[in-house]
């Protein structure tokens, strides 16, 4: 699996209006009631809660995602991208970090295995956020205009929340597909593996 990056609104300065109100944001740009926003956050943080996930958006802070982009474009170069990936989701949806500070990056950037070098790096070399640019257009071209957004051998896409089954399902029918389109070019020699289950043989 890649991560790929995908700004929502790149057009988001760096200290948005409301940035400590997310409901009051997201009502201002939705064109909706505060109560209205809130209810739906609410809706989204127990639906959060019963996967095991706990967001906080009474603490999240609004902000241009894109330093957080460059940095873990910067990680991937390092192999940590998924580490970079889940700290960052973990500091904003969590701890409410604002994941466009440069002292946070800084911060975050270190406790997945980044120097302090290597952030300022990260946010400061323009081949980072140009890597951004072009993840964002490759999504726009496949019809990404949201998040969550996988594609499946950029065969098959899933957008937004989806129930387990249904991502199990398109993972199946991209892999039998995969399988019949590949299995004369296949050599496979046996020995030890592991199952879904954890069993190794």
């Amino acid at each position: 699996m890649e991560w790929k990056s995908f700004q929502l609104d790149p057009t988001i300065p760096e200290v948005p209006k409301y940035q400590d109100d997310m409901y009051m944001f997201v009502a201002d740009r939705k064109g909706m009631s505060y109560e209205q926003s809130k209810k739906s956050h609410q809706e989204l943080i127990q639906y959060a809660k019963s996967v095991g996930l706990e967001y906080n958006f009474d603490k999240a802070l609004v902000t241009n995602s894109l330093r957080g982009h460059c940095l873990i474009q910067f990680a991937k170069t390092k192999g940590l991208g998924e580490k970079a990936e889940e700290r960052l989701f973990y500091a904003y949806f969590t701890q409410g970090k604002n994941l466009s500070d440069v002292a946070t990056l800084i911060e975050l950037g270190k406790e997945i295995g980044l120097s302090e070098t290597e952030v300022n790096e990260a946010l400061t070399n323009s081949i980072y956020a140009q890597k951004v640019e072009s993840d964002s257009k490759e999504a726009q071209t496949i019809g990404a205009t949201g998040v969550p957004f996988f594609v499946i051998d950029r065969k098959y896409a899933i957008a937004g929340a989806q129930q387990p089954n249904e991502i199990l399902k398109a993972l199946e029918t991209a892999f039998t597909e995969w399988q019949n389109d590949n299995h004369k070019k296949l050599k496979i020699q046996g020995g030890k593996f592991c199952e879904p289950n954890g069993d190794c043989k």
